[in-house]
């Protein structure tokens, strides 16, 4: 009996167990599965709160709708029934002591159209016409590799990066433009500027691409993400899992590999699939060649701050879903999500609901992360002072810290993805590596990389039985 273990109970080790679950029991394979997770409870950075008729999403809130290839498996689990789609509303960034609309047809801040540029209320009329040089400046050569920073500079200006651009794309990539490369980030934007003469242009012929579910762009469920979850495990009717079970070394045995945990126990098996954040990978491997080919992973911090009112959502100054901060000087928070007003299903009484992020890459981090509970909270009732004008208490907070555990995807991130991959094909060749640290942030990128390692392992199990 050939045996298969995953370690990580995540979305991408919950979805590459689900692959293997329903191959195991359509061909009746006689393989061994197990999925261990370090933490008490399955999810990874899918965790769900409720508290004061509040649904809070303390990790992951939501699944881009558009990246999704197919809804099956919410059949197969019984969940289509459940699926909440976001309201629609607008996006604001807050510079100079007020909110700005991003402009509606626009694509992580990046004008689709002329007049989109023409409408944008953030950006000076200089700024908007250094924008233009996108459509006839055709004197550089980038490749995927470049930074995504010095792209979007060089083709649209300093200034609609800075006010328009940067904000969204920083905040989605957690990281600074100039650290981020093509690749990792928007890499289509490359082909729309050698196929179109013009990344405006570009977005603008593909704009049913984006705009292809209409307003319905995010989805969740009506008792939270932790729902998908909590279907996955209990289909998993011929998986072995363990909870609070922490892998601390991969070691050879023979032809296969044996998994030792920090509770003692030991577990042998013939494939690895590591769901793991690279650190934590890292730390399985005593190869000295391993370890270091893990260092090239970059990774930040972030710290939520939900907030829950006694006041009705309907007092938000403005008929949007949430903003995001341009000036570092201004606000202690990178982004602000009326959560309420997003997720209507996430307030049974119609109250406010706000989460604050504060990330690594602002300058005032270096405090925040040192501050207490009571310190943070007060913080973040300032910030919604400034930029919301609620002077009000919250009947009820939720602060999560994700201290180094978001993946920032460097310019020479596929480079150093390709790398690690090569020396483990040829050191633990039964051993693969999977999820956000490689290969894509999102949840459908983390369920896709889930499905298509446990593809591979099929191919090699069905080779061999």
């Amino acid at each position: 009996m050939k045996t298969v273990v995953i370690i990580g109970g995540g979305i991408t080790g919950l979805s590459a167990a689900y692959s293997l679950h329903k191959w195991k029991k359509n061909s009746e394979a006689n393989v061994r599965l197990i999925l261990v997770e370090a933490e008490e409870a399955l999810g990874g950075k899918i965790r769900t709160r409720t508290d004061h008729d509040f649904i809070m999403e303390t990790g992951a809130d939501s699944i881009v709708t558009r990246k999704l290839q197919e809804l099956d498996w919410f059949e197969e689990l019984d969940l289509k029934d459940d699926v909440v789609y976001n309201a629609t509303g607008q996006s604001f960034i807050y510079v100079d002591g007020q909110l700005g609309a991003i402009p509606a047809d626009s694509i992580f801040g990046i004008p689709a159209t002329i007049e989109s540029l023409a409408k944008s209320s953030l950006v000076s009329d200089a700024g908007k016409v250094e924008a233009l040089k996108d459509f006839y400046l055709q004197d550089h050569t980038f490749s995927k590799n470049d930074s995504i920073g010095d792209f979007l500079r060089y083709y649209l200006g300093d200034e609609m990066v800075e006010k328009q651009i940067s904000p969204v794309l920083s905040g989605v990539y957690s990281g600074k433009l100039e650290d981020l490369s093509i690749s990792a980030t928007l890499p289509y934007l490359l082909e729309y500027k050698e196929k179109y003469g013009s990344i405006m242009k570009g977005l603008e012929m593909n704009r049913e691409k984006f705009k292809s579910n209409g307003d319905k762009k995010f989805l969740s469920f009506e008792n939270g993400l932790g729902t998908l979850i909590d279907a996955m495990a209990r289909a998993l009717d011929n998986v072995e899992i363990f909870t609070s079970y922490q892998a601390n070394q991969i070691n050879r045995a023979g032809m296969r590999y044996r998994i030792s945990f920090t509770n003692h126990e030991e577990v042998e098996a013939d494939y690895i699939i590591a769901a793991i954040p690279a650190s934590a990978s890292q730390a399985l491997f005593s190869e000295t060649t391993i370890e270091q080919e893990f260092h090239s992973f970059k990774t930040s911090s972030l710290i939520s701050v939900y907030m829950g009112y006694d006041l009705p959502d309907a007092l938000l100054p403005e008929e949007g879903t949430g903003f995001i901060t341009a000036n570092n000087e201004e606000l202690s928070c990178n982004a602000c999500t009326w959560t309420s007003r997003k997720w209507l299903h996430t307030s049974l009484q119609g109250n406010l609901l706000v989460r604050l992020f504060y990330k690594s890459s602002h300058p005032s981090f270096a405090t925040l992360k040192t501050l207490s509970e009571e310190e943070l909270l007060k913080v973040a009732q300032e910030d919604i002072r400034k930029s919301l004008q609620i002077t009000a208490a919250p009947v009820t907070f939720d602060i999560t810290k994700w201290m180094e555990n978001m993946p920032t995807y460097q310019i020479d991130h596929q480079q150093a993805v390709e790398e690690v991959e090569q020396v483990l094909a040829t050191t633990y060749p039964g051993v693969k590596l999977a999820g956000c640290s490689y290969f894509g942030v999102g949840i459908p990128d983390c369920m896709n990389n889930g499905i298509e390692t446990a593809t591979y392992l099929i191919e090699q199990l069905e080779a061999e039985i």
